[in-house]
């Protein structure tokens, strides 16, 4: 059965075959079968219109017309159709003018090359030029030296004779420019100083007879031609050069010299991007100086600056610190101040009605939300008056344990509402909160509360503020008071319209459009929304997605909550508001500032991050051997109580800490071991563990695995919502751990009247009990001219030949010391009973 099968081969068909052979390499070759396809010629039909208008004419013809296509259509294509060829021709044209372009760049860089090839050839005949003539004036000194010595010898040889003169002839042909048969001097310099281009175009010459001229034969094998010769492609390689040379393509590019910014240490390929030279070459160069480094380490400024200056670029020494430079502090202009709400600080003592007062403004009731009645955080919040004014408030807590929160407060306010009780007067947290005003140097305005009390005296609040130097309107002073009762609403119209005067007098305005900066009020760890900042905007206006770095964090506005628990877009000046999106908790009274990248972000975090531990271990270094011996010394003496604290806000865990530093003496101290913001978690229970340590809790809870941890092993977990309760515990606490209080009452005295030597009990004193009660269970003490010689116990104690527990005053008994037998009569013994009194710290 045939490979075809009866079938013909495939092909284009109706198309002329024919047979090409090809032929490869090592002589093999190959017959392939040609098919040629013929052009197919469409001839018209019999009777059929000539179509000599082309589109126009089919479109008047319906008969050319194809099948279903409207008059409408059929212009829509004849248009789309004319400006298809339209674009055609346009395009046509570019191209055109394009490669008239580069036909004239191509002739202009030509003849630039061509010109600078004439140039260089002119200098060249010009040099040829000079080095014959000074070969000429050689030859000629020559030629003249040699006369010389001819006049000198006249007897010399005839081949010497023959031969000067031969020179001489050869000198004056050369210089008529007659050129004689024998090799010269000067024909050889100048074949060897000959131009480079006469040197080429001999080359030429010489290779283009035999060049490429087809396969090497016998006889030009025998006659010596055919040798080694250049291949095709080191000729187009050459031809290639020379084209790009014309071109001016093939120059290398000029070396950049930058400016290398340099801190105190950088990394190698830190090093290398700046300079934009590969890491390999620096690391080569470091290698080269004796230093053994990778690409990925670190290396000190000097060593840096001899690599930036090696590669040819010039040195910018900077500082870390300089990284902060970005967020420094923008002088606004008067032009661009707008005017921006008053930020009001509440203050005062604890439970003298702050909270209430500011519910009583807001109408709202968080008083009763706060744990115990009293406020433990930091609340930022803000009220539209009834006149549309529109005032920001701050809410600090009065317990004594807040100092920080109130002085973080006074910082950023403008106002403050001193806040009295006018039943209680001036308490400590009111005369502390006084101070933090003046220090701020704040504007202050006396709100005496409780006014509808039957025991107020407002008067008395006046005359005791007098002490502290607040001087109010009433006494002559310059500072605002109101009476005010948060109960009846009783002066707050009086009190806000105070608040508006003194905000316009003070012409508070801010540049909202600029880069936010402000202040942290709050910080805490939520568990559904991560790290939450309650940020008070100072300056610009903080939106949704703007980069910033606050403290050691850095972050990216995820969203913006106001008081009312709104989510909004933007926060201007005096406006608080939480801020979600901080890759870590930053510390209460941080400072937010909003930089351009998250680049600069993170290394000015990471630059204070870095700071805050060199600060914290050069703390740790400054003492000396001495100081380490002496403090371990006091530490021996001391107990501590561990602790381990959790909080709900990282206001509210520093007010602990601070709290817990103040409780203990000089026996014993409180040491926090841990602090945080957050829940109690199983890494606390296991710390607490290993130091045998309580849990703290405020206004927190543990998780389940850290419940089932602290059950396992046996970690006390207690958690309270009010700060009293805490420092009171812990302070009872630490009182267990104070050694007991002796104390001594003497019961009675006894004179040694005649000392008796017992067998089986040594010597035993016969006494006279003067004074008191003798008891067998007291204390003695021997007493020989008033000096105590011996301090002990009781052996015996006999009347008559009968042990008994007491002898009473006026009666005589005998008496023997447990391990000490010096008695003399005339020694007077003294009975005491030690008492142990436990100790409480104050």
């Amino acid at each position: 059965m045939s490979e075809t099968d009866g079938k013909k081969p495939l092909g284009l068909g109706g198309g002329r075959s024919g047979q090409v052979k090809q032929s490869f390499s090592h002589g093999r070759t190959k017959s392939v079968v040609v098919e040629t396809k013929r052009k197919r010629v469409v001839v018209p039909k019999p009777g059929a219109p000539a179509s000599s208008g082309g589109g126009a004419a089919s479109a008047g013809d319906p008969s050319r017309r194809p099948a279903g296509i409207s008059d409408a259509e059929m212009e829509r294509r004849l248009k789309a159709l004319q400006a298809a060829k339209a674009r055609e021709a346009e395009e046509a044209e570019t191209r055109a003018k394009e490669e008239r372009q580069r036909e004239e760049d191509r002739e202009r860089r030509r003849a630039e090359a061509e010109a600078k090839e004439r140039e260089d050839r002119e200098r060249e005949e010009a040099l040829k030029a000079k080095a014959e003539e000074e070969a000429r004036k050689v030859q000629e000194a020559e030629t003249r030296a040699a006369r010389k010595e001819e006049i000198k010898k006249p007897a010399a040889k005839p081949a010497a004779v023959d031969q000067a003169a031969a020179q001489a002839a050869a000198a004056r042909a050369e210089t008529k420019g007659v050129t004689t048969s024998g090799p010269r001097k000067t024909d050889r310099e100048r074949d060897n100083r000959g131009g480079a281009a006469d040197k080429d175009a001999r080359g030429k010459a010489g290779r283009d007879d035999g060049r490429r001229s087809g396969k090497l034969t016998l006889s030009e094998a025998l006659s010596g031609g055919g040798g080694r010769q250049r291949s095709m492609a080191a000729m187009k390689r050459k031809q290639e050069r020379a084209r790009q040379k014309a071109l001016g393509l093939g120059q290398r590019a000029e070396k950049q010299v930058r400016d290398v910014q340099l801190p105190e240490t950088i990394v190698v390929q830190e090093l290398a991007n700046r300079m934009a030279e590969r890491a390999a070459d620096v690391v080569k160069s470091l290698m080269n100086m004796g230093m053994m480094v990778s690409m990925n380490q670190a290396i000190d400024a000097d060593t840096a600056e001899l690599i930036i200056e090696e590669f040819g670029h010039k040195v910018v020494r900077v500082s870390d610190a300089d990284v902060e430079q970005v967020i420094d502090a923008i002088q606004d202009k008067d032009e661009d101040l707008k005017p921006r709400p008053p930020i009001i600080t509440i203050m005062g003592h604890v439970d003298h009605g702050k909270t209430s007062l500011l519910d009583a403004i807001r109408k709202t009731n968080v008083v009763s939300g706060e744990a115990g009645g009293i406020t433990q955080h930091i609340g930022a919040y803000q009220v539209t008056t009834e006149s549309g004014a529109v005032l920001s408030f701050l809410d600090t807590p009065g317990h004594a344990a807040f100092t920080s929160m109130r002085a973080r407060g006074a910082q950023v306010t403008d106002i403050v509402v001193l806040v009295v009780a006018a039943d209680d007067a001036v308490m400590p947290q009111t005369i502390e909160a006084i101070n933090h005003a003046k220090a701020a140097k704040v504007p202050m305005i006396v709100a005496i509360n409780k006014c509808d009390k039957p025991a107020a005296n407002p008067q008395k609040v006046r005359t005791d503020l007098l002490q502290h130097e607040v001087v109010v309107e009433a006494m002559s002073g310059e500072v605002q008071d109101v009476e005010v009762s948060a109960t009846t609403g009783k002066g707050l119209d009086q009190l806000l319209e105070a608040i508006a005067l003194q905000a316009e007098i003070l012409e508070l305005k801010a540049n909202p459009n600029r880069a936010a900066m402000g202040a942290v009020i709050e910080a805490k760890l939520d568990v559904g929304r991560g790290p939450v900042a309650t940020v008070l905007v100072q300056h610009g206006t903080l939106r949704q997605g703007d980069i910033f770095v606050v403290g050691e964090q850095w972050g990216k506005v995820r969203a913006l909550i106001n008081d009312q628990g709104e989510r909004v877009s933007e926060a201007g000046p005096s406006v608080p508001v939480e801020v979600l999106g901080l890759n870590g908790t930053p510390e209460a009274g941080d400072v937010l500032n909003v930089v351009e990248t998250e680049a600069q972000a993170r290394e000015i975090a990471d630059y204070r991050e870095k700071a805050a531990k060199d600060k914290r271990a050069a703390a740790g270094a400054a003492t000396t051997l001495e100081q380490l011996m002496a403090k371990a010394k006091e530490d021996k003496n001391v107990s501590e109580l561990p602790i381990v604290v959790k909080a709900d806000v990282q206001g509210s865990a520093e007010a602990i800490i601070q709290a817990m530093e103040k409780i203990g003496n000089d026996e014993v101290r409180v040491r926090v071991l841990h602090y945080g913001v957050g829940a109690i978690t199983e890494s606390d229970v296991g710390l607490a563990e290993a130091s045998q340590s309580p849990v703290i809790g405020f206004n927190v809870r543990a998780n389940a695995p850290a419940r089932a941890a602290a059950n396992q092993k046996g970690v006390e977990i207690r958690y309270y919502s009010v700060i009293y309760d805490l420092v009171d515990d812990v302070k009872a606490a630490a009182s267990g751990l104070l050694s007991a209080e002796i104390r001594e009452t003497f019961i009675g005295y006894a004179s040694i009247k005649e000392v008796f030597k017992v067998s089986g009990v040594g010597k035993v004193a016969g006494c006279l009990v003067t004074e008191g009660v003798a008891r067998r269970s007291a204390g003695v003490r021997l007493l020989r001219d008033d000096v105590v010689i011996h301090e002990g116990t009781l052996k015996t104690l006999k009347r008559f030949k009968d042990e008994v527990k007491e002898v009473q005053s006026g009666q005589e008994c005998g008496m023997a010391f447990e391990n000490y037998e010096d008695i003399r009569p005339g020694d007077v013994i003294e009975i005491f009973e030690r008492e142990e009194v436990e100790r409480k710290l104050s």
